[in-house]
């Protein structure tokens, strides 16, 4: 919790990080009271922040071999939910989707239909090379050279499987862009 110091006090400015443009006295006095007895008072935004990014319901649309790192990404050794991510079956149930693996010609109506469902605000995790531009198989006549071509993606994870370790840090990566991005609507 940080520290309240009372207005007009002189020990204000060597309080670190204060800034009068964000604080403001009447919050603090009522945030001050509201402490005492149990309360906490925040910004409306950074509660909703705070619960999309603790509360990531991920798509699976694996595709080829990413699709074997992602499922180790939610096993107990690494464990996605620990950080509020937990998998669901159904598009309109999520809010992120991973795409793992190649894209192809035939598959990409499918993903932007499956992307048309989420509700919003949705997000996209790009998880290997394949899926990041087309890979070792980008020359090819029925890959698309990336998902970014057909939803827009949000996060890249590179690598050819990338790792359950990578993942993760992409995952934590897409929290802190949804944390300093915000998404509602003024």
């Amino acid at each position: 919790m940080g520290v309240i110091v009372p207005a007009g006090s002189a020990a204000r400015s060597s309080v670190e990080g204060y800034d009068p443009q964000v604080h403001d006295r009447f919050f603090e006095v009522v945030n001050h009271e509201l402490g005492e007895k149990g309360f906490v008072t925040a910004p409306l935004d950074d509660v909703i922040t705070w619960a999309r990014t603790g509360s990531l319901m991920w798509m699976t649309f694996g595709l080829a071999c990413c699709a074997v790192e992602m499922m180790q990404a939610s096993m107990p050794r690494f464990d996605m939910e620990r950080f509020g991510m937990a998998p669901r079956a159904s598009p309109r149930q999520s809010d992120l989707m991973i795409v793992a693996g190649t894209l192809t010609n035939k598959m990409a109506p499918a993903l932007r239909k499956v992307y048309d469902q989420m509700p919003d605000p949705r997000y996209v995790l790009s998880m290997g090379s394949c899926a990041n531009g087309g890979g070792y198989y980008h020359y090819s006549y029925s890959v698309v050279r990336g998902c970014d071509r057909v939803v827009p993606v949000d996060v890249y994870v590179p690598g050819c499987p990338p790792t359950a370790e990578a993942l993760l840090y992409g995952l934590l990566q897409l929290q802190k862009k949804i944390r300093r991005t915000g998404t509602i609507a003024r």
